[in-house]
């Protein structure tokens, strides 16, 4: 089966030995297609995995083999996440389930970017939900990155009509104001590309006004000068959700926090629960992702890789050859 490997400063595609379950518990499915995550970004070009890896994780798929507790059966188009908690651990019950040991062990075989992957029982118990006939893949694909959306935004606590900046709007800045809105916030946004200013307009967030103070602030931008426009624009006693790394690994100032008694924090990836939410948001197109995604062929997949950080696209969508009309 074919696959797209880290190859030094390249992905490349390449054929391994194909999955099979062996009597595994879990599920082997043939891989529709994959968005191209930020993360995916971030580990290719700081290298922070090593060559013959898979990248990949927000995958719409068709079962091929089970071996299962659960009702999935051969032949259905399933959406699935690749992290599961324990449940058990001090992070967990705290909460903070991206921070589990386990949470961080676990995940599809070999990745995304592959024709088939081994999906484990605990994925199908816990985070594989059957797609509707309603959504395309492209549109489901989003249930993942949603679900780490949803998750920022519990994490804020916010009340019933506040106003809610989002700093960046990239897909991720997109998708975390289409959540923002869907759960009833007034929601800002801005960018340094009039482009991506003009689709959010359409998407119904607002322009940022000059006076705006924000009850909280999302940081989905990956510049250090956005630090600058987050303590700018929110409100004494606000909150300010981190939700990208920045080149500088840059801090908030001492005394802004001190004086104005903010809330910084941080949020990086959905429980289960906010996958279910995320899937429900979705299914009920209460946030609508048409439009979003440019589709690449395996074989296309560093023109993906490279259009993504050049700002040419704003998502990135991996379809499979074999399924490519």
């Amino acid at each position: 089966m074919r696959c797209a490997q880290v190859n030094n400063e390249k992905i490349i595609v390449k054929d391994i030995e194909e999955i099979k379950l062996n009597g595994k518990k879990g599920a082997v499915v043939k891989v529709l297609g994959c968005g191209l995550c930020g993360s995916d970004i971030v580990k290719f070009k700081h290298k922070i995995v090593n060559n013959g890896a898979v990248l990949g994780h927000e995958i719409v798929a068709v079962i091929d083999e089970i071996n299962s507790d659960t009702d999935f059966k051969i032949g259905e188009r399933i959406v699935t996440s690749h992290h599961i908690p324990c449940f058990e651990c001090t992070f967990c019950r705290h909460g903070n389930y991206s921070m589990c040991k386990h949470f961080k062990e676990t995940n599809i075989f070999p990745g995304g970017f592959s024709e088939k992957v081994f999906v484990s029982e605990e994925h199908l118990q816990n985070v594989a939900y059957r797609v509707p006939e309603t959504l395309s893949d492209e549109e489901i694909s989003f249930y993942e990155p949603l679900g780490c959306c949803v998750r920022a935004i519990k994490r804020c606590n916010l009340q019933e009509g506040d106003k809610v900046l989002v700093v960046g709007l990239g897909s991720i800045g997109l998708l975390m104001g289409e959540g923002l809105k869907a759960l009833g916030y007034e929601v800002y946004g801005c960018d340094l590309i009039p482009e991506r200013i003009a689709l959010a307009n359409k998407m119904g967030i607002k322009t940022l006004p000059q006076d705006l103070q924000a009850d909280a602030v999302f940081m989905t931008s990956g510049a250090d000068k956005a630090i600058d426009t987050a303590l700018t624009y929110i409100k004494q006693g606000g909150k300010i959700l981190v939700f990208s790394s920045t080149p500088n690994n840059m801090g908030y100032a001492n005394n802004e926090i001190y004086y104005k008694e903010l809330t910084v924090m941080g949020s990086y990836s959905p429980s289960p629960d906010d996958l279910r939410d995320s899937f429900e948001l979705l299914t009920s197109r209460k946030v609508k992702v048409q439009g979003l995604t440019t589709i690449y062929p395996l074989e296309k997949i560093q023109e993906a890789f490279d259009d993504t950080v050049s700002n040419k696209i704003f998502k990135a969508y991996i379809k499979m050859n074999n399924f490519i009309n």
